[in-house]
């Protein structure tokens, strides 16, 4: 069941990730959750991420924007770096607040919360007219860099920053998703070096099969969201990217995920 279950999830996040630019790995960890302990759950949840971009990398990966890809991703990578050293190096913060929902009790932690308020200014961008036309400079790309970077290194939560800077970078749908792809690839390679030494111990030898057959589910996944590319147009690329990033927002800020 837990096969059945994460591969049709992989599947299914893939194609969304491969328009939104963010996804995969904030909507598989928490079912990789259900099954496995956390520190093992991130672990394989960061193979299937990372090798699905190589994928992604191979279809889209000519068509990223050689400036912005240097302005945004050069940040990107180092912010990544400091953000995963310090997952390690720093003591577990405590909870900013807690509720209780449906005999569950969830926990609200600041990193996340700050992600989830910053989410929410930039996706209402996106769905206000008087911002339809708005775009970042280019001065402002090695904010958003360092910002993704960073988060993504500190939790995980790496693609819908990157997404909300670069769906205002002025980028055709083809370059956008490209860059997101490039950035996100050397993000991945940089935080799974970072965390390697703990992940080994975690137990991943044991499950590479639930591994394959996620990333082969999340390949075939984005295969298909190349295919479907052709057929949405840019507007419809940034209000999917505008609603996922509400969602995630909310799902952030209320200790979901």
């Amino acid at each position: 069941m837990d096969f059945l279950i994460i591969t049709i999830v992989a599947f299914t996040a893939a194609i969304l990730t491969f328009f939104s630019g963010f996804g995969l790995g904030t909507i598989l960890t928490p079912v990789f959750m259900v099954f496995f302990p956390v520190e093992l759950a991130i672990g394989l949840t960061g193979i299937v991420h990372f090798f699905n971009n190589i994928f992604k990398l191979i279809l889209v990966g000519r068509n990223a924007d050689k400036a912005v890809l240097l302005r945004f991703g050069i940040p990107a990578v180092i912010a990544a770096f400091i953000g995963s050293w310090l997952l390690f190096n720093i003591p577990d913060a405590s909870p900013l607040f807690s509720y209780e929902m449906f005999g569950k009790t969830f926990e609200v932690y600041p990193v996340k919360f700050i992600i989830s308020l910053l989410l929410i200014a930039f996706a209402s961008m996106d769905l206000l007219p008087f911002f339809n036309k708005l775009q970042f400079g280019k001065d402002k790309l090695s904010i958003g860099g360092a910002l993704s970077g960073f988060f993504g290194g500190l939790s995980g939560n790496q693609g819908a920053l990157r997404s909300a800077f670069l769906i205002k970078a002025g980028l055709s749908k083809e370059a956008f998703i490209g860059t997101a792809v490039v950035v996100s690839t050397f993000v991945d390679f940089t935080r799974l070096s970072v965390y390697a030494t703990k992940f080994t111990r975690a137990g991943l030898n044991e499950n590479l099969a639930i591994v394959l057959c996620a990333t082969l589910a999340a390949i075939a996944g984005a295969f298909i969201g190349n295919k479907l590319l052709k057929k949405v147009t840019l507007h419809f690329l940034q209000v999917v990217v505008a609603i996922m990033l509400i969602l995630i927002s909310i799902a952030l800020g209320a200790g979901l995920i």
